[in-house]
This record gives C-alpha cells, sequence and structure tokens, in this order.
C-alpha cells in the first residue's frame, strides 16, 4: 500500500485534490481532458486486441463469461440494497446500480501499471474484459427500473430502451474500447511495432495527467459528501471490497492467473463515471447526478486508487497462496 501511495500517479491525483481544496487556479482544458480519455481508451483496446489476436479462443471463453455474469448480476443485487436499505427511489437506486455494475477504465489502467510495476504477470486479453463488463450492468438497472414503474406511479418513466442502446454503442468509450480492440487484432505483433512508439512507452505518462485532472475533479465533488449521506458513503467503500471478492473468486474458478484475478476484482470493484453517466442520463433523466457522481468519483474513485488496488491483490494472495 505504500509502494502505492507513493506512485507517481497516486500522487499526481492526491496533488489534484489538494490543488482544489487549497482553491487553486489549476484547471484542465475540456479538450485536453477529451484527449486524454481517447489516448486512454484507444491505447487500452488496441494493446488488448493485439495479445487477443494471439490468444486461443479456449484460453479467454471463460474469463469472458465470468465478466459478463459479474456485470449482470452485481446490478441484481445493488438495486434492491439500494431500494430499501438506502431508500433511494427507483430512478436513483436503478442509477446507481448501472455505475457500480459498469466499469471504470481509469481504475483498469492503473490496477494494469501497479501489477506490471510489481513484476505480476498477466493475461493480454484483459481489455476485452473491460469492454465486455461497460454495457451489461446499464441495462441491466435500466429494465430494473422499467420493470419498477411499470408497475407503480414512483415518477415518470424512464427514457426509451432503445435512445439508451444508441447512447451506450455509438458512445465515446464504446467505440474507442471496441473499434481498438478489432485494430488490435486485426493488424497482429506486426501492427503493433508500427505504433508502439506512441502507445506503450507515453501510456503511463498520459495515465499521470489524467489521473491528475481527476483529482481535481473529486476534490470539487467532495463538498457533496454532505448531502450523499452515510448509507451511500458506506456502500461506496464496502461494496467495492466485496465486488473485488467475487471478481477474484470469478476469476480463479475461470482459469485466470492470481494477478489476472486481480485485474477482474478491480474491474468488478471499479464504478463508471464516463459512460454510465451519458447513458443514465438518457435512460434515467429523475436520477439526481448528486448521489451517482458524487458516489462513483467521490467515494469509490479514490478509495479504489489509494487503498484498493493493493487490498485486492493482498485479497488474491489469500485466495490463491502466496
Amino acid at each position: 500500500m505504500v509502494e502505492n501511495l507513493l506512485s507517481p500517479m497516486v500522487l499526481a491525483f492526491l496533488l489534484g485534490v489538494v490543488a482544489t481544496l487549497v482553491r487553486s487556479d489549476l484547471r484542465f482544458p475540456d479538450e485536453l481532458y477529451t484527449a486524454l480519455t481517447i489516448y486512454l481508451l484507444f491505447a487500452i483496446g488496441l494493446k488488448g486486441g493485439v495479445k487477443l489476436s494471439a490468444t486461443p479462443v479456449a484460453e479467454f471463453w471463460q474469463p469472458l463469461l465470468a465478466a459478463l455474469l459479474l456485470g449482470v448480476l452485481i446490478p441484481l443485487w445493488a438495486y434492491p440494497v439500494l431500494r430499501w436499505l438506502g431508500r433511494f427511489d427507483v430512478q436513483n437506486a436503478a442509477a446507481l446500480a448501472a455505475h457500480y455494475g459498469s466499469v471504470s477504465a481509469v481504475t483498469f489502467n492503473a490496477a494494469l501499471v501497479a501489477q506490471e510495476a510489481a513484476g505480476i504477470a498477466i493475461e493480454g486479453f484483459l481489455p476485452s474484459l473491460l469492454a465486455v463488463m461497460e454495457i451489461p450492468a446499464i441495462l441491466v438497472a435500466v429494465l430494473l427500473a422499467r420493470t419498477a414503474l411499470g408497475h407503480s406511479a414512483d415518477g415518470p418513466e424512464p427514457g426509451s430502451l432503445r435512445e439508451t442502446l444508441r447512447e451506450l454503442l455509438a458512445g465515446r468509450s464504446t467505440i474507442l474500447l471496441g473499434g481498438s480492440l478489432l485494430i488490435g487484432m486485426a493488424a497482429g505483433a506486426s501492427g503493433w511495432s508500427q505504433v508502439a512508439p506512441l502507445f506503450d512507452a507515453p501510456f503511463r505518462g498520459v495515465l499521470t495527467l489524467f489521473l491528475l485532472d481527476a483529482g481535481l475533479v473529486t476534490g470539487r465533488r467532495l463538498a457533496d459528501l454532505r448531502h450523499a449521506g452515510a448509507f451511500l458513503v458506506a456502500f461506496g467503500i464496502l461494496a467495492p471490497l466485496l465486488h473485488a471478492v467475487l471478481g477474484i473468486l470469478a476469476g480463479k474458478i475461470s482459469g485466470l492467473s492470481p494477478g489476472g484475478s486481480t485485474i477482474l476484482g478491480v474491474l468488478a470493484a471499479s464504478a463508471s463515471y464516463i459512460a454510465a453517466p451519458a447513458a443514465v442520463r438518457v435512460a434515467l433523466p429523475q436520477a439526481n447526478p448528486a448521489y451517482y457522481l458524487t458516489a462513483a468519483l467521490a467515494i469509490t474513485f479514490p478509495f479504489n486508487i489509494v487503498v484498493g488496488i493493493p487490498l485486492y491483490a493482498a485479497i488474491t494472495t489469500l485466495v490463491f497462496g502466496p
């Protein structure tokens, strides 16, 4: 955990939080944020596609199925917990379930870099699990809301399911991840060698800048914690811990290595703040962004970046043995 705290990426994130708290004028232009996002998502998919092109189907179909099941099952349990224990209304419970069932590409990046820095071997096809887990949870949560609201008068019905699906499939993260994954698979190792100088060596530096900006955004969201309530704060920490354990166990059962199982645990523990907010705005317009953005960005994201990643690696050691 100390090593993780002293990594440039985590320190950059903490610097962003501190800069916001002291009311610094440090800001990232929107265009730069968009450029960093495009770079990271494209690099993840491209490298994953290259690795996937050399991986037999027999090696990755079980982890792929495990990732898909996690994406479906997490919102199925999170929704009733948020609805009845947290006392959220239908749309807010579904919105939160969608965010916690979907995944964070930035948390995934940070976990990959941490594993590589520790010299832990991981499967090359793991970015395909990221792509698989991003969409199903959002669709499941929207369907839960539509079903519940069809039998009650709890606010207006969610937006069109067709429009939500279009938003998901045509969204920036889906296009970049899915498209670059296919490009990497088609290009293979020879194609990768042509673009590696741009997408390999600079990757950690770009991620560090992105986390600096994420720290600025998180710092601005900290004030919202006063309105989130104790239950949401507890859920934002305990749910990732449970999801990480489920992801690690699913990784072991599906044949992933300890390093790969840790990454699947991190994916399960993460909460989306790129794809899910865009889809939720369309599908669940009455949901309060102060709840789902605060939970994902101000609670779960910093917990995972600072504490969660090394903690999940330690849990993996307990599951697999030293």
